[in-house]
Formats: structure tokens, sequence, C-alpha cells
């Protein structure tokens, strides 16, 4: 499907520093709780995200990553999941992590 630059322009995919991360063992499938600073325009959002195959909650935390800030938030088990955390699939299905490197500021709009 093709989509218009305009269409685009409307998804805000934005860098953030992961602040804190948590096991979520209420959810469906292994994942973590996880919070992001988007800077001072976005604030701080969370999330749930299954990548614990390659991530510990330790691992995570410092990590700059790229996250879809405007998507409805969404309930995951009792906890409001407020942004998407973007990455991709490795060989076996389980998510590596879209970053960013050398280190941007935080809310950073991809273009």
């Amino acid at each position: 499907m093709i989509i218009s630059y305009e269409d685009f322009s409307r998804v805000e995919l934005r860098s953030g520093t992961i602040i804190r991360a948590e096991d979520f063992p209420k959810a469906r499938n292994p994942s973590y709780k996880i919070w992001v600073d988007f800077g001072s325009e976005i604030g701080e959002k969370q999330t749930s995200a299954q990548v614990t195959t390659h991530y510990s909650p330790e691992d995570l935390i410092g990590k700059i990553i790229i996250g879809c800030v405007n998507l409805e938030p969404k309930n995951i088990a009792g906890f409001i999941s407020e942004f998407l955390l973007v990455g991709f699939a490795d060989h076996n299905g389980d998510v590596c992590l879209a970053t960013a490197h050398p280190k941007v500021p935080n809310g950073q709009k991809l273009f």
C-alpha cells in the first residue's frame, strides 16, 4: 500500500530515552512495562513491550529508542500503553528495538 507524504507526516515517530523498565507478569505474552522520556514537549510516556528475549530491564535503561507517540492509548492487562515502541523481528520473530545512534535529543521527530 502506498501512502502520501501527508499521511506519513501525521505519524509521530520520536526519539526518547528509556528511564525505567520492569517485568510485566500480568501480560499474556512475556513483556516489560517501560517508561520513556520524550523531552519537554511530550514528556514521559509508558508502554508495554514484548522485548524480553534480547533485553533485560537493566539493559534497557538509558537506551535511545524510537516510539510512535500519537497512537490512541491501549489497555494491556490493566496497564495503559501510551505509545508504540518500534523494532524489527529477528529470524526467530523476536523483537529487536529500533534505536538512534549516535545519541540524539529526546523528542526529535523522525524524518
